[in-house]
């Protein structure tokens, strides 16, 4: 396939650089967005005078033909070709002849491939707030089941305080929704067209940029041709939006992976989102959590090279931006991916309760309600962190938990103790008596899901 580009050279490009420098293998991906593009192209020249109305017509009509025999299989895309913006118009001027060299008119390859980037971000960004919302969603779902489970709360892997399962959901409710606005965000300054800024200088010819970005659905144009052709913020900022949803994603399957391990028994995984052992006929491992734990990195990664790849480049288009599409290409559908396992596999794991609630009974949970009692009767809060210390420590002798241990034990560390104690280290009274904002109450926690239900709603 001839190069468009070949008019100047006199001699063929070597082959080992013609398959360097291609890009079709990553940006076929494009072949949609690049035709809806060239459609709207087409649709302003023909309007502004610069083609005849009945050339436009043609052109139009061949161009969704050449998508429809894509999306079919009838026609393939040749891997020889350097790009997908090459293969189109050589197969449109193979279809239509000299007419088909007039796609071209008023555009550059450098505007085009901005402008099918813009279009193709757009989508996915739209694709991962539904993806979010989904999950958003489920978690909202599992946290109302679960607001009276009561589990214990982990600071450095320790347990803590008690907290319920539908409180700690609801944590991870909120960082999602953070990575729903801030996408949404993203989408408002992916939302401009450059098509029309053409190489870097725009053009003499009495083109419409607004006709163009209005038929394609953009909010806006690019304002400077130099930086429309060169910007990738939006591909940038997006791919941050993407290694921040995979933070969180990596942070909650962490802890599925360890709920569900016998010694914590705190949930199952069903066996969709599950595999086991070539040789370990036993094994249940929880390998969608482990894969989208792993696939964070890679997403990173994708990050930090798009980053590198922009560092330091002069204005304004460089080829070394044709390295940008593969990685926020894999950052878009790892995501999606990642975030639509999650949520079936969060969805269908059953919870156990009764584990929950013992751990928490084991581990001392109630010891700050117990220096809390003291406080409340008159001891500083000091004597009392060091009294309840010593009780724990008792307790831990003795095999014991708190509300185990009877009145007269109680009294060998304070005579402040009385019945009323144990009323105060009752787990269920612990968790009923935080009722700060955000607290685990369970009124609070009824709150908090009520206010993401609201913010799915808005948004």
């Amino acid at each position: 396939m001839d190069k468009l580009w070949k008019g100047r050279f006199s001699k063929p490009l070597d082959e080992k650089c013609a398959k360097f420098n291609a890009s079709i293998e990553t940006d076929k991906k494009l072949f949609a967005c690049d035709i809806e593009g060239s459609i709207a192209h087409v649709t302003m020249l023909k309007n502004c005078g610069i083609i005849k109305e009945g050339e436009g017509d043609k052109i139009t009509k061949e161009l969704k033909n050449i998508k429809s025999d894509i999306e079919t299989g009838k026609l393939k895309i040749d891997q020889e070709a350097e790009d997908i913006h090459s293969f189109i118009e050589s197969e449109l001027t193979a279809r239509l002849g000299e007419l088909g060299k007039k796609l071209h008119t008023a555009r550059s390859r450098n505007d085009q491939v901005a402008l099918d980037s813009r279009l193709y971000l757009k989508e996915k960004i739209m694709e991962t707030e539904t993806a979010l919302k989904n999950l958003i969603n489920e978690i909202a779902v599992k946290a109302s089941e679960n607001i009276n489970t009561i589990m214990p709360g982990y600071t450095h892997m320790q347990i803590a305080q008690p907290v319920t399962f539908g409180h700690h959901l609801c944590a991870y409710a909120y960082m999602f929704i953070r990575d729903l606005l801030r996408v949404k965000d993203c989408f408002k300054r992916t939302d401009y067209s450059p098509l029309g800024s053409c190489a870097l200088a725009g053009t003499t010819y009495p083109i419409k940029r607004n006709m163009t970005a209005k038929l394609l659905g953009f909010e806006n144009i690019t304002s400077n041709s130099m930086d429309g052709v060169s910007d990738r913020d939006f591909a940038l900022e997006y791919s941050f939006c993407c290694a921040l949803i995979m933070m969180h994603l990596s942070r909650f399957c962490e802890e599925m992976i360890i709920w569900s391990t016998r010694e914590f028994s705190f949930i199952e995984l069903d066996d969709a989102f599950t595999t086991g052992s070539s040789i370990m006929p036993q094994k249940k491992n929880p390998d969608m959590a482990e894969l989208i734990r792993g696939k964070t990195g890679r997403v990173y990664g994708n990050l930090v090279t798009l980053l590198t790849v922009m560092k330091g480049l002069p204005l304004a288009y460089n080829k070394d931006m044709q390295e940008d599409k593969e990685f926020f290409f894999d950052s878009a559908e790892t995501v999606i991916d990642c975030l639509e396992i999650f949520t079936g596999m969060l969805s269908t794991a059953k919870v156990n309760s009764k584990n929950m609630e013992k751990a928490a009974k084991f581990g001392y949970i109630n010891a700050t309600d117990c220096a809390d009692y003291l406080a409340k009767k008159g001891i500083p809060f000091r004597t009392a962190y060091n009294i309840t210390g010593k009780i724990v420590a008792y307790c831990i002798e003795k095999g014991k938990s708190l509300d185990e241990l009877d009145l007269k034990e109680y009294k060998i560390f304070s005579d402040i103790f009385e019945n009323d104690i144990y009323s105060a280290i009752e787990l269920k009274n612990c968790l009923s008596g935080r009722k700060s904002e955000g607290a685990p109450a369970p009124e609070r926690v009824k709150e908090q899901i009520e206010e993401i239900n609201e913010i799915l709603k808005k948004y």
